[in-house]
């Protein structure tokens, strides 16, 4: 029984944080009717429903977090559920693209509420190994949403219209949230609940600011979340308007989201044996020398065979997988007695940087792939910069003292 009990909060946990790429990657394949049915005239201005969808994503826990910390876990998954509700049917009822882009925002800061509080509820439960345990048979549960949302986004395509993967993803969102009433007790004791305070946030930011080593990775982060975000918000442009590959484009989508679920999960074994440091510094070099591969061999700005270029992203995405996690433990590793303010504070910082490097770089996506490994070359040439400034103030601490 007991066995079973921890088997569905697994499964609630990972339904909680697979709603939004679920909302982000089902919409893919609708991007260019969507653009067309509220007045988007260049096609590369699609990216924007993505972008700041994101941006709402990496927002959101400001608020939800500290809240969650003075209120309780379930009130914000209840609160975040009726704002992406709320939100969904702006999109779907408007035709305007400012009060689209104003759903799209507002859709992701209400999913980033039980994308936040579902790892809030973890912690609340376990700790130490256990919980690193829990949650690595959580990720390879949420993983698989990225592999089947755009199929599941093209299919509704298919059969209804674009207005109807908004209702799909609302009625997900329904059933997830039923299900956590129901079955999920309130985590966070009494005695445990911290009044909110603005002298919290500042405090907060600060000790951010005070660490070397949190700002360097956070920055890295930033510069490795605005190259995935790029792909993300480019990918439809890329498969369906350069290559004409609008009917596999869902399928090609999900060998390269397979590709970073591979590393993610296989990250979780290699990391005990080699450490997060090491894997960090070697998926930047990897990363770094791909796309500059791929810059030289294609500098002529010429698309290459299809499965040349899958191939390109998998081996980068592969290296995106082991950088994620790793990023922003050893961003939050000297900032343990304020995890969950520094969480929030760090995550903002990187979609901060990420959303205006995923809309310079995106922009430049028009005819050809090659912009985008431009941008990959230069975001990972920066962190590994960042890298060896932090290694050299590391030498330079240790010789002056």
């Amino acid at each position: 029984m007991k066995r079973k009990s921890q088997l569905e909060f697994i499964a609630l946990m990972a339904f909680l944080m697979s709603i939004a790429p679920l909302a982000l990657d089902a919409l893919l394949p609708a991007l260019d009717v969507i653009g067309l049915d509220i007045g988007i005239k260049d096609a590369v201005d699609n990216q924007l429903l993505v972008v700041v969808f994101f941006l709402g994503l990496g927002v959101g826990p400001l608020l939800f977090g500290p809240l969650s910390d003075a209120v309780g876990r379930k009130p914000m998954v209840y609160f975040g559920f009726l704002a992406f509700i709320a939100s969904s049917f702006i999109c779907i009822y408007t035709k305007n693209l400012e009060i689209m882009l104003m759903g799209r925002f507002f859709q992701g800061v209400g999913l980033s509420a039980p994308r936040t509080i579902a790892v809030a509820i973890v912690r609340d439960r376990y700790s130490g190994d256990y919980m690193a345990r829990i949650m690595s048979f959580i990720v390879v549960v949420f993983i698989l949403v990225p592999v089947v949302a755009p199929t599941i986004g093209k299919l509704v395509m298919n059969y209804y219209n674009w207005q109807a993967i908004f209702y799909v993803q609302i009625f997900f969102a329904i059933l997830v949230g039923i299900w956590f009433w129901r079955r999920q007790p309130e985590t966070l004791k009494p005695a445990h609940k911290k009044p909110l305070d603005h002298q919290a946030f500042l405090v907060g930011f600060k000790e951010v600011f005070s660490q070397k080593q949190t700002i360097g990775y956070t920055l890295i982060s930033g510069f490795v979340v605005g190259s995935f975000l790029v792909y993300l918000s480019t990918s439809q442009q890329i498969y369906e308007v350069q290559y004409g590959m609008k009917e596999e484009f869902p399928y090609i989508f999900a060998v390269t989201a397979i590709a970073i679920g591979a590393a993610i999960y296989l990250n979780g074994s290699l990391v005990l044996r080699f450490g997060m440091k090491k894997l960090v510094h070697t998926a930047l070099v990897i990363f770094l020398l791909v796309s500059a591969c791929y810059v030289v061999l294609f500098h002529n700005g010429a698309n290459p065979n299809v499965i040349v270029l899958v191939t390109f992203f998998c081996v980068q995405f592969a290296a995106i997988g082991f950088l994620f996690g790793n990023l922003r433990a050893l961003a939050m590793e000297p900032l343990g007695h304020i995890a969950g303010m520094a969480s929030a504070i760090t995550g903002l910082i990187s979609t901060l940087m990420a959303v205006p490097i995923g809309i310079l770089i995106g922009h430049y996506v028009v005819t050809s792939s090659l912009p985008l490994f431009i941008g990959f070359s230069v975001c990972s040439m920066l962190s590994v910069f960042i890298i060896l400034w932090m290694q050299n103030s590391n030498k330079s601490q240790v010789s002056s003292s």
